[in-house]
């Protein structure tokens, strides 16, 4: 019997590039037991009477793992973000985005490969807010000194220490054993002092306390500004190694990052929790592009090799990763986004990763 792991298809493009993804995986003999559930619009297609169905995080808890195409979440209100949802029932306290620039078509590629880890728990992300008008709106306003409380939505940042050091030690452990030699913290805390101040704090605390701190054999942590690291991603995109940074910074860094390396498709994700990851490209659901066979495939193809190694397959893992590498240099089967001439469409992308990675098997 081979690793069960859950599978959630997701909307709009999910459906189609998790197909991708898993003809690749079946090109290289991945020994995988699917439990396929659904979260968000499609789980509610189906009668369940929440985006976040007990039954999916069930499953993702029983397996431990989770290769999840994009979730849709309304802007105009409905319900609320399922991968919120799913990353607070799983205790997913951090987020994994390597990006990583390769040579497309041909052409030169930029000396980028940074790993942007970010905290998922708190920060501005995590959904706390306080209705306009409403009583606690309108107390916390006047408590932070506003000049109009009476109309005013709020959304809560916020950063604990206790959080803060596990996402620190995370990052700081995952670059010791991935021979990375430089983790840069990345915040505001010349305007938020209270929170980016906090998160600064406990990550030099973090850093200090570990084996080996200020010895040639450890890790080195700096930070930067969130504004100067944007600046330097695109001007000097070597400058970086290992960025560490809340749930928002994270989002707009690692999609900045995989802007410069080629574009948001190719990059791929992976969240961890004490008892489970979830492994998903770092793209959304592109309704507009769904059912046409012309969504990248590629960043949830990578997601499913970070899979791999955290399933112990590096093996497999490599032989999909040269793959990828391979079809985006000779440059002929690349969907829309990429393709220097006439694009492909998402299976034959797919199918053309699959042909490589099975041939070096």
């Amino acid at each position: 019997m081979g690793h069960l792991v859950t599978l959630v298809p997701g909307d709009g493009i999910g459906p189609e590039v998790t197909a991708a993804a898993l003809l690749v995986l079946d090109a290289v003999g991945a020994d995988i037991d699917w439990d396929t559930r659904h979260l968000g619009s499609s789980a509610l297609d189906r009668g369940e009477t929440s985006a976040v169905p007990a039954g999916t995080v069930e499953s993702a808890r029983r397996t431990g793992c989770v290769l999840k195409g994009p979730v849709s979440t309304p802007r105009d209100g409905g319900f609320r973000s399922p991968n919120t949802g799913l990353r607070r029932e799983l205790g997913l306290f951090v987020q994994l985005r390597p990006v990583r620039a390769v040579p497309v078509a041909g052409g030169s590629a930029p000396p980028l490969d940074v790993v942007v880890v970010r905290q998922t728990g708190e920060d501005l992300y995590a959904g706390w807010e306080l209705a306009p008008g409403s009583p606690a709106a309108v107390e916390a306003l006047r408590a932070a000194g506003a000049d109009d409380v009476s109309a005013s939505g709020v959304s809560l940042k916020a950063f604990s220490p206790a959080a803060v050091r596990r996402t620190a030690e995370f990052a700081l452990r995952w670059a010791q054993a991935h021979g990375r030699r430089r983790v840069t913290v990345v915040h505001k805390a010349t305007v938020m002092r209270e929170t980016d101040g906090l998160f600064l704090r406990v990550c030099r605390q973090v850093a200090a306390e570990r084996p080996g701190a200020g010895t040639t054999g450890g890790v080195e942590l700096d930070d930067a500004l969130v504004d100067n690291a944007c600046a330097q991603l695109v001007r000097r995109p070597a400058a970086f190694d290992v960025l560490l940074t809340g749930m928002l910074y994270g989002d707009v860094l690692s999609d900045l990052a995989a802007a410069v390396a080629g574009g948001v498709g190719l990059a791929p994700g992976a969240a961890y929790g004490p008892d489970a990851a979830v492994f998903e490209a770092a793209h959304g659901s592109a309704p507009r592009h769904a059912g046409q066979d012309r969504a990248n495939p590629v960043g949830l193809i990578r997601s499913a090799a970070l899979m791999l190694r955290h399933l112990g397959d590096g093996e497999r893992a490599a032989r999909v990763e040269s793959a990828v590498d391979a079809v985006l240099a000779e440059g002929r089967d690349l969907t829309y986004d990429l393709a220097p001439g006439t694009p492909v469409g998402t299976r034959r992308c797919a199918e053309a990763i699959a042909e490589r990675a099975a041939s070096s098997g």
